[in-house]
């Protein structure tokens, strides 16, 4: 890059980060929603995404103490109120709970996070403290996967419900309204990236921080493929019950 982008020309490489990098891509994402993978593989998955969900708010906390203005802080303060509910079993989480739930996981178990991959537990944290250390502006970017996340959300829940009969259309509860959050967030963000970024410097250190976000999501798909599909469970991880 030798001069700054234009801001469409921003979009289309952030857009094309994610038709890269995206985990849709990810061999076990595509044995997901093809139907190749047993309960308790499904188990796992959904056992380690909780810690993702549960620090999303987290994250977005540590993110919110940083934005200088009321009209800021009210935009992003919808993002935590999605995920944690207005009261108790209201939000993302309490509806990620139904997904466990459904698929047999002790609900207390979960919430421990006794049975997390270790390389769950670091992708995780390293995204949380990404956030919490970077540029403001590079971590609203990281928030950018969400541009893509309506093309992955179809296809999930198409793809469980058809090929798995312990899935419910109770049971993938979180999904759908993530199909209207993650447009409305996702708009809101990039149009702050493309107003903000505007040197050759912070435009790399935005699309820099799609990639680092990408790869989190990739890492976390992968950890699980190597302990749940090749059977390398480490010491103290979630073990799917075989009978």
């Amino acid at each position: 890059m030798t001069n700054p982008l234009t801001p469409d020309a921003l979009e289309a490489e952030l857009r094309k980060i994610g038709a890269e990098r995206y985990h849709n891509r990810h061999p076990l994402h595509k044995a997901m929603y093809a139907g190749n993978l047993t309960k308790g593989q499904l188990q796992a998955w959904a056992l380690n995404r909780y810690y993702y969900q549960a620090m999303i708010p987290v994250k977005d906390a540590l993110l919110l103490a940083r934005l200088p203005t009321p009209e800021l802080r009210r935009e992003w303060r919808r993002r935590i109120e999605d995920h944690d509910g207005h009261e108790p079993n209201t939000g993302g989480i309490a509806r990620w709970f139904k997904l466990t739930d459904g698929l047999g996981l002790d609900r207390d178990y979960v919430m421990s996070l006794k049975g997390l991959l270790p390389a769950t537990r670091f992708a995780v944290e390293a995204y949380v403290h990404f956030v919490r250390d970077r540029s403001l502006l590079a971590a609203i970017a990281s928030s950018l996967t969400e541009l893509f996340s309506p093309t992955i959300i179809p296809e999930r829940m198409e793809g469980m419900l058809k090929n798995y009969d312990f899935i419910s259309e109770d049971t993938m509860a979180y999904f759908k309204p993530r199909l209207t959050q993650a447009p409305r967030d996702s708009e809101f963000a990039l149009s702050y990236v493309k107003e903000h970024a505007k040197t050759i410097e912070q435009q790399q250190e935005v699309l820099q921080a799609l990639e680092f976000k990408c790869s989190v999501l990739w890492t976390l798909l992968d950890a699980l493929d190597y302990a749940y599909v090749e059977g390398n469970i480490p010491p103290g991880a979630f073990v799917p019950d075989r009978s």
